[in-house]
């Protein structure tokens, strides 16, 4: 059985502007200054506690674990009890995974957002209901770019790595596919420092309405 396997954040749902507030918050709270969207846009892709890491750098300061434990811990905090403020899926998502469950493909969400806050997320936007499997960033012991959670995901949706897709933003998503051993289609609307088209995807693609399409010129895909 094939899964397409979805990264969430820049990829399903558009995310930037309530991590931005939770990071600020933490930052400034902590005495520290705030970081500019368009910076975090490149801070973004492996978790809360590397953007704190990546925060705490933008304002000069040489972090250490202790550091960065209780502002993770406020992090979390905060952002799971403002989960969706202005997080929204992107156009065209929730169409495209109807359409895809109705054609038989497993869905899985492989994110590495915790699943503390991934959950609830999917909850809150309503679209858990598309999926047959969620896989987060302390899902497993190794988080992507790691091969373990697309593998993990694949395996928990009821699928099989042959024939299976990851669909993703950044580099982080299109190293875990290859990892993995599965085709990666990159959206360049994510969250990424360069042009997604520059980290080697099988496929871009600029809306979700153009996915349906992507996949079926993948070379060599079996269903």
């Amino acid at each position: 059985m094939s899964v397409l396997v979805f990264d969430l954040d820049g990829t399903l749902v558009s995310s930037m502007e309530d991590l931005v507030v939770t990071l600020n918050i933490v930052l400034t709270a902590n005495g520290h200054r705030e970081v500019p969207q368009e910076k975090v846009v490149h801070m973004v892709g492996m978790g809360a506690r590397i953007l704190l890491q990546r925060g705490l750098e933008f304002n000069k300061i040489e972090w250490t674990d202790e550091m960065v434990d209780p502002l993770f811990r406020h992090f979390l905090d905060h952002y799971a009890a403002n989960i969706a403020v202005h997080t929204r899926p992107f156009e065209g998502v929730e169409a495209s995974l109807e359409t895809f469950r109705k054609q038989g493909w497993k869905l899985a969400v492989c994110t590495n957002k915790a699943e503390r806050l991934t959950l609830p997320l999917l909850d809150a936007l309503d679209l858990a209901k598309y999926f047959d499997a969620v896989v987060g960033g302390d899902t497993y012991e190794r988080s992507k770019p790691h091969a373990d959670p697309v593998h993990g995901a694949i395996e928990r949706a009821g699928g099989t790595v042959e024939g299976s897709i990851m669909i993703g933003d950044s580099g982080t998503d299109i190293n875990a596919a290859r990892n993995a051993g599965i085709p990666v289609i990159a959206v360049d609307f994510g969250y990424t420092p360069v042009p997604v088209s520059e980290l080697g995807p099988d496929k871009v693609i600029s809306h979700f309405d153009e996915l349906g399409a992507a996949i079926d010129t993948l070379p060599g895909l079996k269903r």
